[in-house]
């Protein structure tokens, strides 16, 4: 199973990646690909350390070529691995495999009937100890690390992550990302920089942000709404604060809703004056599956405990975990299964050593196919 699961890697963008990086001079036996191996088949079948790793693939020895690993695996050589060899030969490859998936999901609906492409922009704080990992300061007692992630609403893929430490403001990564023209660019209110959302505006990017209660606008126009929708107003307006009006001089869309399900007020901004007003609310609503992929990852892939304390060992282990929960996405896909990436991932942590097609076993996870319990089975309590 693990090695049908790794067939669908593009090995000839790895090879090229380790390449650029210099990742396998002077290196005998343990290459880059067998490192990768290791640490996906950590990632998907739950490992807690690294002598666990070493343990469960050694008991598994006979097995170790088939599954592409061709060098004998031992904790120090992994730990070795982890800290010296470049991280950004996984980051350029988890780059690649997002590449892939986005093409594959390029029509998956995402809950709003819109063709242009839609990204969630966000961030989310991984706590670490303080002593035992020094260089992610944080606080003066504590530390972490922020994973900054751009994702495409059309299959939850992640097209852009930066890891920095946890002092690092979410705002600055707005200088790092790429604007795309006719794209929609859905954040939260701690992306509210005027002069850096007006690069966005000018390369023909929209923006769907919160605005702030004390934000100083004139209006300019009112357009009708339909109150009966919630929405109170939607305007258009002109920033009149000194140091806002310096940074975006030209109009912006602000539109007012009150909210069925909580009864709050919420105040979107954007530069797009040509969707419906209910059209934008709903797209703000989608960002949310960011935050839900956020948790998603922290639950079932390894990036809260690390296997080493270097920066570029926990650095390597995020990429990895990110290639492993992109390569299931391109599974799923390519084999058309009904199932979850949850299902899938469950199923995969036990079935890695099993002989049988990945597609026949994946596709007998059907929940149509579990048999109701039987109306005689005995009551023992009443």
């Amino acid at each position: 199973m693990f090695a049908q699961l790794m067939h669908h890697l593009p090995l000839t963008t790895f090879r090229r990646c380790v390449i650029r990086y210099r990742g396998e001079f002077k290196v005998q036996s343990f290459s880059c690909l067998d490192q990768f191996l290791c640490m996906a088949f950590a990632q998907l079948t739950y490992r807690e350390s690294l002598r666990d790793i070493e343990v469960c693939l050694r008991a598994q020895s006979s097995k170790l070529y088939h599954l592409g690993i061709r060098s004998a695996v031992a904790r120090n050589t992994l730990a070795n691995a982890n800290a010296v060899r470049d991280w950004r030969i996984y980051a350029d490859f988890a780059q690649g495999l997002i590449g892939i998936a986005r093409r594959l999901y390029l029509q998956e609906p995402f809950g709003v009937d819109l063709q242009e492409t839609v990204y969630a922009l966000d961030a989310t704080t991984i706590d670490l100890c303080l002593s035992v990992f020094p260089w992610a300061v944080f606080r003066s007692t504590k530390a972490a690390l922020k994973l900054h992630t751009l994702l495409d609403l059309r299959g939850n893929i992640p097209t852009f992550i930066h890891i920095s430490d946890g002092k690092v403001h979410e705002v600055n990564i707005l200088d790092q990302l790429l604007p795309e023209p006719g794209a929609f660019y859905i954040m939260d209110r701690g992306f509210l920089d005027f002069e850096r959302l007006y690069r966005f505006h000018e390369a023909g990017s929209f923006f769907v942000t919160r605005g702030k209660l004390n934000l100083k606008v004139q209006r300019r126009y009112s357009h009708p709404v339909d109150r009966t929708t919630g929405l109170i107003c939607d305007q258009s307006v002109v920033l009149t604060g000194f140091y806002s009006h310096q940074g975006f001089q030209a109009s912006l869309r602000r539109i007012r809703i009150k909210d069925p399900e909580t009864a709050k007020t919420l105040i979107f901004l954007t530069n797009n004056f040509v969707l419906p007003a209910l059209t934008i609310t709903e797209l703000y609503r989608c960002r949310w599956q960011v935050e839900l992929f956020f948790k998603w990852i922290k639950q079932h892939l390894r990036i809260k405990a690390f296997f080493g304390t270097s920066e570029n060992a926990v650095k390597s282990q995020i990429w990895i975990a990110v290639s492993a929960y992109v390569l299931v996405a391109i599974v799923k896909k390519r084999l058309n299964l009904s199932a979850s990436l949850y299902e899938i991932l469950q199923i995969l942590s036990l079935t890695m050593f099993e002989k049988i097609p990945l597609d026949q076993l994946l596709a007998q996870t059907n929940s149509d196919q579990i048999q109701p319990i039987s109306d005689n089975q005995l009551i023992l309590f009443t």
